[in-house]
């Protein structure tokens, strides 16, 4: 009996010890459900339990609101040391940023704390960006400012701007430093990492399509006293909530799925955010945010359409900044200026209000002094006029 009850005792005692070594994954008001979390992270597991060991205690419930909503994906891969140190330097961020008591624990979570924004390759840019992009913000105490100066300054620190030649649509930060090039999604991902790496919460805006048809969009919202919008190395100064996708933005449709406008949220949502670079992939959620762009279109004059202007170099097949001149039909000017090259949003266009119905005629000056010169009248509903000039046709 005697011996019964001592075995019994070492068994309890063993018993015990086993839960204080687990009990930060055991207890009862842990925010990290770990059995369902372990399970799904497979063969992978392990690298997960080190991380939720490892995690001060400061710093649990941020990890917590990671592992319940990243991609299944995500858990199958990342290694404990890359979730720390993201944790780390995201709270470090946080802490250090002059607007934080304007920033609520929620708002940090799903805007700040995330080290992706949709598909893109999950890079360890957190520290290094912190690093990087601290200094250039030193003095300024109001986030939109802050990141309206970085959309000014990072791009040409890094050498990455606007092209259709990039690679692929979802580019990582570091593959689109790598080759010098990315598209609106990947300018996007980058000025999304660099206010984050600052604590600046920010996150990924965009459309599947225009609803007239021209193409989808990508964008960013940062947070200050509310979400404002700007476009990634498309800087208007140190303003925020101008873009020359607004007139597009504006006719947005909400109950139509290709034609609203969604935020990314890495917290859990019913909605899907629909990548049309990865159709089918349903693990980026979203909010549907497009009411609030609806409001903000600029009507045009009653009577009035827009004509687009896409100018194209005939030797390499690049859209061209070539100047321009638009006529009535007594001559007189109505507007110059030039078209948009390979630097802008492959669906930024020059775009000039005209009277519907009305006749103009465009003119294009060349090196030889002889002006190509085209006949065009304004249709309903505006138009997109396309042209493409010999190379020695563009005197820029």
């Amino acid at each position: 009996m005697k011996r019964y009850l001592t075995d019994s005792a070492c068994v309890s005692l063993a018993f015990f010890c086993s839960l204080l070594f687990y009990w930060p994954l055991l207890a009862a008001d842990d925010p990290i459900d770990s059995e369902r979390i372990l399970i799904k992270a497979g063969d992978n597991a392990a690298q997960i339990r080190s991380a939720i060991e490892k995690v001060p205690s400061e710093y649990r419930e941020g990890l917590g609101f990671l592992l319940n909503n990243m991609p299944e994906r995500d858990l199958q891969q990342l290694s404990s040391d890359y979730l720390l140190g993201n944790i780390q330097y995201a709270y470090k961020a946080w802490d250090e940023s002059p607007w934080k008591d304007q920033i609520a624990k929620d708002l940090f979570f799903n805007n700040i704390l995330p080290y992706a924004s949709i598909n893109e390759r999950r890079d360890n840019w957190r520290q290094s960006f912190y690093e990087k992009f601290k200094p250039l913000i030193e003095g300024i105490d109001s986030p939109g400012l802050a990141a309206a100066t970085l959309n000014q300054k990072i791009f040409p620190l890094l050498k990455v701007k606007y092209s259709t030649k990039r690679k692929k649509a979802d580019q990582s930060p570091f593959e689109s430093m790598e080759s010098g090039l990315a598209s609106c999604t990947g300018l996007s991902i980058m000025l999304i990492d660099a206010c984050r790496a600052v604590g600046i919460p920010a996150r990924f805006v965009g459309t599947p399509l225009w609803s007239d048809g021209s193409g989808n969009h990508s964008w960013v919202e940062v947070y200050d006293q509310g979400w404002h919008f700007t476009g990634a190395a498309e800087p208007a100064g140190d303003a925020l909530d101008k873009a020359w996708f607004i007139g597009r933005a504006a006719k947005a449709q909400r109950d139509s799925q290709p034609h609203s406008i969604y935020a990314v949220s890495f917290r859990h949502t019913p909605q899907p955010f629909p990548m049309v670079w990865k159709r089918g992939a349903d693990y980026v959620h979203s909010v549907n945010v497009t009411d609030r762009y609806t409001q903000l279109g600029q009507s045009l004059p009653p009577g009035y359409v827009n004509l687009m202007f896409r100018i194209f170099d005939g030797a390499s097949g690049d859209r061209c900044s070539a100047p321009l001149t638009i006529k009535q039909s007594d001559g007189d000017v109505i507007f110059e200026g030039k078209s948009k090259d390979e630097r802008f949003d492959a669906n930024d266009h020059l775009t000039v209000a005209v009277p519907e119905g009305e006749t103009f005629q465009l003119s294009i000056p060349s090196k030889s002094g002889m002006p190509l010169t085209r006949i065009i009248t304004a249709e309903s509903g505006g138009q997109l006029i396309e042209l493409e000039l010999p190379s020695e046709k563009v005197s820029r």
